[in-house]
């Protein structure tokens, strides 16, 4: 039976009211701290030999990843026409690689996004880690945002 449309839009704005707990902190600290830009102009040195660049580039493709991987769960039961059972992600064949890579991805990306904002910024460490930590729950906040697709049952 489908839900009437005042409780889904109910159900809507809760979840959307909780992932407002990552965008709006994250929002806040990006531009607080400018990372954002701060993080394009590591990526747009003008030297290519430079550390720095290579550790941002890295930093970016870890946080590509990131975000790949969780739309391919995201997507998962609709390439698969099953939904799997997150619980036991152990036990399933594609979630059981999936789950530890991403996790991988997260930890990996966002330890050289803060070194990297650290070091070879004018942020330093402390604010570079809140700089990367912000930039972090933005992107999952927006990402917490996307609509899981449902599978039908007949």
């Amino acid at each position: 039976m489908a839900q009437p449309t005042s409780s889904r839009l109910h159900a809507l704005s809760r979840h959307t009211q909780s992932q407002l707990k990552f965008i709006l902190p994250g929002i806040a600290v990006t531009y607080l701290f400018n990372t954002h830009r701060v993080f394009l102009s590591l990526l747009t040195s003008p030297n290519p030999d430079d550390w720095s660049r290579s550790a941002a580039l890295l930093a970016l493709c870890l946080g590509a990843l990131v975000v790949l991987l969780f739309l391919y769960v995201l997507l998962l039961p609709w390439l698969q026409g099953v939904e799997p059972d997150y619980r036991s992600w152990r036990k399933s064949g594609v979630l059981s690689w999936v789950i530890p890579t991403l996790t991988a991805a997260i930890l990996a990306g966002w330890s050289l996004l803060s070194i990297t904002l650290g070091k070879w910024t004018n942020l330093g460490y402390l604010e570079g880690t809140i700089g990367a930590s912000g930039l972090y729950a933005l992107i999952f906040g927006l990402m917490g945002l996307l609509p899981a697709p449902k599978i039908h049952r007949t």
